[in-house]
């Protein structure tokens, strides 16, 4: 049972949208239980539907629900879901972009000193890379036959099935490969490299670096497979190219390692290392002024609010009600329209919301009060995490559907799952 469990979830995270998890996605059991109350309080009036069978649709469904959470994770991100918090969160810096970024992660910086660190890169973390045979274009040179072969990855197994027929070329077979490894989304990248008339296929990790006890990221072999072996040998494919490893990197003179290139320092900066720093010159990494970190702030709240609209402008022209969304985030928008002009944001035909940096920096540098000059920012904030929320628990009111009855007014009774037919939807493949 645990595995099918794990296979619709892993089938949720990578065909519907996958997004990041945060800390903002863990809950108390209160919060989970104000969930699920405000739930059946929202059907309890509700009408019954037929159910949605369209496949695009309950795409729309879920991907609506999510990019409503990442909206509700960015707003939060920013302090949003405490009121005295929001745009109060600090910016970190990097003297060097180009070697390494980074973010302040932390609730608050600590009192005293501000938070910061010399960091110099030695090495970066790099992918495992298979380099198969470079084979003609001629035919290819295996019986017709179902093959397979064996992927161990992630401390998974994943068998592999094909078949070859008479007559196909080398090359047929590797775009076939190709497609079926890159299809299965296992933490694979497979492509075909070319040299002198001749194509071999490469395959290389999403993951970097080496865990401890372990020597390679992705192993092949057919040897124990259920099917034809052969095809392992011939297209050379358990051929290690390239030997994943790990970023090396001092932090203030002090050696560290990490399988990633992206990895946390302190529990208070998340850092993304981009190159290797030249010798003797370390990267600076510490926190922005308030007046930067606030504007910083104010561009992430905008972009999070455009990519959201952005998301559901996709569906226009396949789901109707996406139009009532985007016009519904954009009354929001409109209420606040004079004060937001004022410090840069400007409402564009579209329903995102343009920028004026130089405007905004200025009034953020000329106010004497922050809370009152960005207090109708903050309320736009508010607004906007009381939508997000909304759609996120019912994301069902803005698809197409039939009414089949309304409910005797009251003679209700409870149906908590009724908006919740999305989460049948991930189910649907497995049941």
């Amino acid at each position: 049972m645990s595995s099918v469990l794990n296979a619709v979830y892993n089938n949720y995270l990578t065909t519907y949208n996958p997004k990041n998890l945060t800390r903002f996605d863990t809950h108390k059991k209160s919060e989970l239980r104000n969930v699920y109350n405000s739930i059946v309080k929202l059907n309890k009036e509700s009408p019954w539907y037929l159910p949605t069978t369209n496949k695009d649709t309950q795409h729309y469904a879920v991907d609506l629900k999510e990019n409503a959470r990442e909206l509700h994770n960015t707003i939060a991100h920013l302090g949003g879901l405490e009121e005295n918090s929001i745009f109060s969160k600090k910016s970190a810096y990097s003297s060097n972009e180009e070697i390494a970024t980074a973010t302040f992660i932390g609730s608050k910086v600590p009192e005293g000193a501000s938070p910061e660190f010399q960091l110099e890169v030695q090495s970066l973390a790099s992918a495992q890379e298979n380099l198969g045979l470079f084979l003609s274009e001629g035919k290819v040179d295996l019986p017709a036959n179902t093959y397979s072969f064996d992927v161990a990855i992630n401390d998974m197994n994943y068998e592999f099935q094909f078949s070859i027929s008479e007559g196909e070329t080398n090359r047929d077979v590797q775009d076939r490969l190709v497609r079926l490894i890159n299809n299965a989304d296992i933490g694979l990248k497979a492509s075909v490299t070319e040299s002198d008339s001749r194509s071999a296929l490469k395959l290389i990790s999403e993951a970097t670096g080496i865990s401890v006890g372990k020597t390679q990221i992705f192993q092949i072999s057919d040897s124990h497979t259920s099917k034809t072996a052969g095809t392992v040998a011939y297209f050379g494919l358990d051929y290690v190219s390239h030997e994943p490893s790990n970023a090396h990197f001092l932090i203030n003179g002090e050696e560290h390692s990490a399988t990633s290139n992206h990895f946390t320092v302190g529990k208070q900066f998340e850092v993304q290392l981009q190159g290797i720093t030249p010798e003797d010159s370390a990267v600076h990494i510490g926190l922005k002024t308030d007046m930067e970190s606030l504007t910083d702030n104010v561009l992430q709240l905008v972009g999070g609010y455009n990519d959201f609209i952005k998301a559901a402008s996709a569906y226009l022209d396949t789901q109707t009600k996406s139009q009532k969304l985007i016009r519904e985030f954009g009354n929001i928008a409109s209420q606040f329209g004079n004060s937001l002009e004022s410090m840069g944001l400007n409402l564009a035909e579209d329903g995102t919301l343009a920028v004026d940096k130089n405007l905004l920096r200025q009034t953020a540098m000329e106010t004497d009060d922050i809370n009152e000059t960005f207090g109708y920012l903050k309320d736009f904030s508010s607004s906007l995490l009381r939508k997000s929320n909304q759609v996120s628990l019912n994301p069902m009111e803005y698809v197409e559907k039939t009414i089949v009855a309304y409910k005797n007014p009251g003679k209700t009774f409870v149906s908590p799952y009724n908006t919740s037919a999305y989460s049948g939807m991930l189910f649907n493949g497995y049941c």
